[in-house]
């Protein structure tokens, strides 16, 4: 399938340097030829339009220097489209230029290829009252007068040009090629690393819903097996059922998070938050699990702190950084958390005394279902997933989550997140 892809957006790639390349060209070609004939006719037309007769005979041209131009030849058309020399004592083949200039209608500008030799010629009403000319055959009445330039040297450039465009085009088409080759791989990077991410997802959901799919089936097979047993008989077969569900749910509800995270489509409703209450309303929430469990925790703050943030959000960030220290940390152990101003922003730190994190998992533990202990994780009923959720969080309030930790000695995860500045001073300290 990638390579299908790869291959469709290298030559689409390839087509859109081409095109420009031959627009390019174009305008170029185009603009040369607009500059070199726009002087030819300019000294054409000039030369055509003073032209006059008087008594029968061209009249005197004055000084102006583009009436004396050898390269334009002044012919005149009679009443009869009948086309004569203007200056009879000039050598000029008038009956082979007569075959090119006959069909020319007046007013037309055209190039005319005759004879190894290219001609721009200018075909414009004769403007004066005297229209009689003497000719060998007679006096004739001229309706127009024609200026017929040799634009040989103006040809041979544009040619020359013509042939440099399609040389290039012929060999930068391997190189239009390798670009457009070597650019559809960078496109595809991203789109090869989403792929793989996307199919490893999907591959852990399915192994994480698995296990405990199973165990309700057969804790449900093995109620079945004893229809006239009572409930209180089974109740170790239900509660095993109750327990898997629970965690299905809680799974479901994390993927559909993350699901929506990476659709953009979980909105965060921001507004004044007070890190002191939340933390305060934290403290109070686990402080009866830290006493059943023979824990020490401590939640510090000794300044009002105060954020623009989404207060669910930031809270669910802090419980599952907080339940994470406690599944982790061996009775009788710390839990600290602390909140204090560093700069313009705000650092919180949740850090504990448990089993700690090897070193080669630490820099993977933001990663979704990523587990270095994953029979342990299950036992305390990890998914996985909270970690990247947490991420996730501090991200979309613009902050950075980082972790330390040691093995045997313990974890401190550290979150940045933007401050508003506080007003006063306060201390929080809830020990248990």
């Amino acid at each position: 399938m990638f390579q299908r892809t790869l291959r469709h957006l290298s030559a689409t790639n390839s087509l859109v340097f081409l095109l420009i390349f031959v627009v390019f060209g174009t305008v170029i070609y185009g603009f040369v030829s607009f500059r070199l004939f726009d002087k030819v006719d300019e000294a054409a037309f000039l030369k055509a339009s003073n032209f006059k007769i008087a008594n029968g005979r061209p009249a005197p041209q004055g000084r102006a220097r583009f009436l004396f131009d050898p390269r334009i030849i002044i012919l005149l058309r009679d009443s009869d489209n009948t086309v004569h020399s203007a200056f009879p004592s000039r050598e000029v083949e008038v009956e082979r230029l007569t075959e090119i200039v006959a069909p020319v209608r007046t007013g037309e500008i055209v190039t005319k290829d005759f004879d190894d030799h290219f001609y721009r010629i200018v075909d414009i009403p004769y403007r004066y009252d005297d229209v009689t000319f003497n000719t060998e055959n007679g006096l004739v009445t001229i309706t127009g007068v024609i200026a017929v330039s040799i634009v040989d040297s103006e040809m041979a450039l544009l040619h020359n040009l013509l042939i440099i465009i399609v040389g290039g085009l012929v060999i930068g088409l391997l190189i239009i090629i390798l670009a457009g080759y070597y650019l559809a791989r960078r496109a595809m990077i991203p789109i090869q690393g989403a792929w793989d991410k996307q199919q490893e997802f999907v591959a852990d959901a399915s192994h994480e819903l698995r296990t405990p799919l199973a165990v309700v089936k057969s804790n449900a097979e093995l109620i079945l097996r004893h229809p006239d047993h009572t409930v209180e008989e089974e109740s170790i077969r239900v509660t095993n059922i109750i327990r898997e569900v629970r965690r299905m749910t809680k799974l479901v509800s994390d993927l559909l998070t993350l699901a929506r995270a990476d659709a953009s489509q979980s909105e965060l409703q921001f507004g004044e938050v007070s890190l002191n209450e939340l933390l305060q309303t934290l403290g109070e929430q686990f402080a009866p699990l830290a006493e059943i469990e023979g824990h020490t925790m401590k939640v510090e703050v000794v300044e009002r702190l105060e954020l623009i943030a989404d207060r669910e959000r930031l809270y669910q960030l802090l419980v599952i950084l907080t339940d994470n220290a406690f599944k982790y940390t061996s009775p009788p152990g710390t839990i600290i958390i602390s909140g204090a101003r560093q700069g313009g922003n705000i650092l919180v730190t949740v850090e504990d005394s448990g089993q700690g994190i090897a070193p080669n998992d630490v820099p993977r533990v933001f990663d979704r279902f990523y587990r270095g202990d994953k029979a342990r994780t299950r036992e305390k009923g990890g998914t996985g997933l909270g970690l990247s959720i947490a991420k996730w969080i501090v991200e979309k309030h613009g902050g950075k989550i980082t972790v330390e930790s040691q093995q045997g000695i313990g974890t401190k995860f550290s979150i940045v997140l933007p401050a508003k500045l506080a007003t006063k001073k306060v201390n929080l300290t809830i020990s248990k």
